[in-house]
């Protein structure tokens, strides 16, 4: 037997509310592709960080290639040959992208030899990003893309990844798997975490199942299928979505010739985009990160109030020019793909931060009542089975699957008329995915207008009544789901479809 690559040894991590990992032990070969699965909060990410350097361990030990190592931050891993993709992103938003990778690579490289290095990359891999860039121009795919490509010139001997493909698309993802096939067969070792269980049985040659900071067990991904693996996890099959046909009602949103010049020189101009959403139907955009979904969700939000008033309509109401409290006075709700932020303020608690976009706390006087907030915040917390320390934890103590529930929570407990969300179920497990998507099922099946725009198809094709696809701006036709193919979605995120057809 070779030496393994990594080896944990009784790893524990606490924090004041809760043990992170629990006495976790955990072997990876060299040239092992190995998953790391678990619900949101079953401490994988926090043990990810124990191997980066980022988080101290409380006890435990770990060697690496055979030697005991004491990793006391990231310079220290990277040195080692250890590298991470996170699901968070560590970026600098002022910074360009290649200024971004130049801070993590040897300093003896200029940068304009880490410029070219990335386009390099790049092309190679078929990641498509601007080293020119600022970051804060950026939409969360082309961040994680930059992520993939910074940890890719490192050259690691091992490479963790946490949740990579939660915003690429199908083609990419293949394209990723020839690239992570091919850094096993030269002994990179890879650490795979993702809530995509056929990815974990595509890729992975071992598996490791947490639950609660423990492990579990450990399988042969390859020898098992979607259902056992969910039960490894979560004890359980998630519950089985049930999509019932229904017949829309009136028009809720009508989008008709929005056309929009990009506030930023990085983003893109929307090219006379229309499409409606009607009471009782999900209608769903795909499409390639960065291709015009930034520009349109902020002027369907109102954050973005230079359309014509006409351009953007409620019940047959003009409301471009309206800003979000006007719209969500009109029922419209909205959740953005930020979920720390943008969703939430990381330092708040989550009684007060449904503030946000919600005002049934506040009496006539304008003197808030913490008391409503708090049962409020509970409740979203039980029904959509939060795990968090109660009302009042911060939004930053939670997991991000387990922020996503309550921030999705609390716009579907607002019974809004019209729900707009961005990347629903991004970074969350299968039992999660499932009862958020439910959660908007029920909420189309009592009439709301839902609008869904993801990255990933599965969910899409599962939720969605109507799909669309948005390329360099253009929106395509609508095709009904039961008539559209990955296939053919794959190809119109090109912006390949035919000009002929009715928008929708």
């Amino acid at each position: 037997m070779s030496i393994p690559r990594l080896q944990l040894a009784h790893i524990t991590k606490r924090y004041p509310s809760v043990v992170a990992n629990d006495d976790v032990s955990l072997v990876v070969q060299p040239g092992e592709t190995h998953a790391v699965l678990g619900e949101n909060g079953a401490g994988k990410s926090t043990l990810m960080k124990v191997i980066y350097g980022s988080v101290k361990p409380d006890e435990g030990s770990v060697l690496f290639d055979g030697q005991p190592v004491h990793i006391r931050n990231p310079q220290e891993a990277r040195a080692l040959g250890i590298s991470m993709v996170f699901q968070h992103f560590s970026l600098f938003d002022t910074l360009t992208v290649a200024e971004n990778v130049w801070l993590g690579l040897d300093k003896s490289l200029s940068l304009q030899q880490v410029t070219h290095s990335i386009t390099a990359k790049a092309r190679e891999y078929g990641l498509d990003v601007d080293p020119s860039r600022p970051v804060h121009t950026l939409s969360v795919g082309e961040m994680q893309r930059v992520e993939i490509i910074r940890a890719l010139l490192t050259n690691p001997k091992l490479l963790i990844l946490d949740e990579p493909t939660s915003v690429l698309t199908p083609q990419a993802v293949e394209k990723l798997f020839v690239v992570l096939r091919q850094l096993a067969s030269e002994g990179c070792s890879i650490l795979y975490i993702s809530h995509k269980l056929h990815e974990i049985r595509e890729l992975c040659t071992a598996c490791t199942v947490m639950r609660g900071g423990k492990v579990t067990g450990t399988t042969d991904p390859r020898r098992e299928s979607n259902a056992s693996l969910s039960r490894l996890m979560i004890g359980a099959e998630p519950p089985q979505l049930e999509h019932r046909e229904r017949t829309p009602g009136e028009v809720v949103l009508r989008v008709q010739g929005l056309t929009l010049e990009r506030e930023d020189q990085f983003g893109h101009d929307l090219d006379d985009i229309s499409f409606e959403v009607r009471s009782g139907e999900v209608v769903g955009i795909a499409g390639v990160s960065g291709n015009g979904q930034r520009e349109l969700l902020f002027a369907l939000s109102g954050e973005d109030r230079r359309a014509g008033p006409g351009m953007v309509q409620m019940d047959g109401k003009p409301v471009g020019r309206y800003g979000p409290a006007h719209r969500r006075h009109l029922g419209l709700h909205f959740v953005p793909e930020e979920r720390l932020g943008r969703g939430a303020v990381p330092s708040l608690g989550l009684a007060q931060n449904l503030l946000l976009t919600r005002t049934d706390a506040v009496g006539r006087s304008g003197w808030i009542d913490t008391g409503v907030l708090r049962r409020q915040a509970a409740a979203i917390i039980e029904r959509f089975n939060v795990k968090a320390g109660g009302p009042d934890a911060a939004a930053r103590s939670l997991s991000g699957g387990n922020l996503q529930k309550f921030i999705v929570g609390r716009e579907i407990d607002a019974n809004p008329k019209l729900l707009i969300v961005s990347q629903p179920t991004w970074g969350v497990d299968v039992g999660a995915s499932a009862q958020i998507r439910g959660a908007i099922l029920a909420l189309r099946d009592a009439g709301c207008a839902v609008l869904v725009v993801s990255e990933e198809l599965e969910e899409l094709f599962e939720i969605s009544d109507r799909l669309h696809v948005i390329a360099k701006g253009r929106l395509s036709p609508s095709v009904d789901r039961a008539q559209a193919t990955v296939t053919q979605v794959g190809e119109w995120m090109s912006g390949l479809w035919a000009e002929e057809g009715q928008h929708a």
